[in-house]
């Protein structure tokens, strides 16, 4: 059972929030988790139907899922293009949002029907991936070429878990042998219309057993290096 502290979003928290998916109505839980879940990155997805039409739409609820293989995850609300396209030809690009790109991006987030081409209406390049049917767009900095492997529909939300076959990096965001943040760049997303830069990047070092033991309370913590 939920222990519900408020009948709905309160304009003044006038002590702590105790909510659950269902106490509120409409999308305002939606709302909360989006606002609390930041940043987030961007999956800027591009498929094909099986006509050939080029879709491209952004999920900002998407993200890297393992390692061994690689997969990645991205849910639609709703049966989208996408979805409908993915069921079709189950294949393809996540391409990487860099804040330059924003505008164009949160154009194609439009309700265009079927038979439109984001592509065009964004004035974005559609060019041939490597691994895959579906087409990477032209002007973002990195890219991964994905199969389906699973779609899990529940309720409203469609989540579709993909293996990572390829992935594509421009040689402007690559420095010292890696992807450098700062010049890839990223749109971060954040809650309603919001976005982000990534502002001051921070390194923390991962601790290891070895250097731990013996010690007493916290003094064995890394700590972070601004940069």
């Amino acid at each position: 059972m939920t222990l519900m502290s408020h009948n709905g979003p309160p304009a003044i928290l006038d002590g702590d929030l105790e909510v659950g998916p269902d106490d509120w109505q409409g999308r305002a839980f939606y709302f909360l988790m989006n606002a609390l879940v930041i940043p987030r990155p961007i999956g800027w997805i591009s498929t094909l139907s099986a006509r050939g039409v080029k879709n491209l739409a952004p999920y900002s609820h998407f993200n890297l899922m393992g390692s061994n293989p690689f997969y990645c995850a991205f849910a639609s609300t709703g049966v989208k293009d996408s979805l409908r396209n993915l069921r079709e030809v189950p294949q393809f690009v996540a391409n990487i949002v860099s804040l330059e790109l924003l505008e164009r991006m949160n154009f194609t987030a439009c309700d265009f029907p079927p038979e439109e081409e984001e592509f065009g209406w964004a004035g974005l390049t559609p060019v041939p991936a490597a691994t895959v049917r579906p087409f990477r767009v032209g002007e973002a900095k990195a890219h991964l070429e994905c199969e389906v492997a699973h779609i899990h529909s529940d309720g409203n939300a469609n989540i579709v878990l993909a293996r990572i076959l390829h992935a594509h990096v421009d040689p402007s965001v690559w420095r010292n042998g890696r992807v450098d943040p700062k010049l890839l760049d990223p749109a971060c997303r954040l809650a309603g219309s919001g976005y982000a830069a990534l502002g001051e990047l921070v390194n923390v070092q991962r601790p290891e057993w070895t250097n731990v033991k013996g010690t007493q309370g916290q003094e064995a913590m890394p700590r972070e290096e601004r940069r």
